[in-house]
């Protein structure tokens, strides 16, 4: 794995640990996470600040039966979630999110391959395959989006990003994101609004492809 360069920022780890962050987002977190040291131990120190922060906190009245109700489900049986180790490129995080299946990739033309995790209106979560040379079409961003790389590389007008970057986009920034040459590259892209893509094609057939 390279050195990763591109890290989470900070308020966004502060939604995640708050759990005020959307899945879209959280999984793009979760997923950096699980392959950089740093920013679990950043995410350790957000989590230690949170827990200072509630024992700080005045205690509120509470119902005459919480008690037995704590102490009941204490009792009640137990099932362990199930984890989900990485396969291949893909995190554990991903990994869950499909279910334990492999990803389902849908041509989005020129190569490139989508395979959505989750979309609602205004958000969605999606892995996409970009082959060896090859740019996604110019676009910006009417919201935010959060790109990880899970294999090989791209580079844009803001740099190049390896295995494990996080690149964050908004509405300041239009790019044309280039894989790399080498491996596929594969990524986990999530926004919370529509791509502006400049070019007549994309634009038609973005109600269609969802992006």
């Amino acid at each position: 794995m390279t050195s990763i360069r591109h890290h989470i920022p900070e308020d966004i780890l502060a939604s995640y640990v708050a759990g005020s962050l959307s899945y879209a987002f959280s999984l793009i977190v979760a997923s950096h996470i699980s392959l950089c040291k740093d920013c679990r131990a950043r995410l350790e120190t957000h989590e230690a600040v949170g827990g200072g922060l509630l024992e700080a906190t005045k205690p509120a009245p509470v119902s005459a039966d919480l008690l037995d109700s704590v102490l009941g489900a204490l009792d009640a049986p137990y099932k362990a979630p199930r984890t989900y180790a990485r396969q291949g490129p893909l995190p554990g995080p991903v990994v869950e999110a499909l279910g334990g299946k492999p990803p389902v990739w849908r041509s989005l033309g020129m190569g490139i391959g989508q395979c959505v995790l989750q979309r609602s209106k205004n958000q969605s979560v999606r892995l996409l395959s970009i082959p060896p040379g090859q740019a996604v079409p110019d676009h910006g961003h009417r919201g935010l989006e959060l790109t990880l790389v899970l294999q090989g590389a791209f580079s844009d007008e803001t740099g190049h990003f390896g295995v494990g970057d996080l690149e964050v986009a908004d509405e300041h920034l239009e790019h044309t994101p280039t894989a790399l040459e080498g491996e596929t590259c594969i990524c986990l892209a999530a926004t919370d609004a529509r791509l502006k893509f400049n070019a007549f094609v994309p634009r038609m057939l973005q109600p269609v492809l969802g992006i």
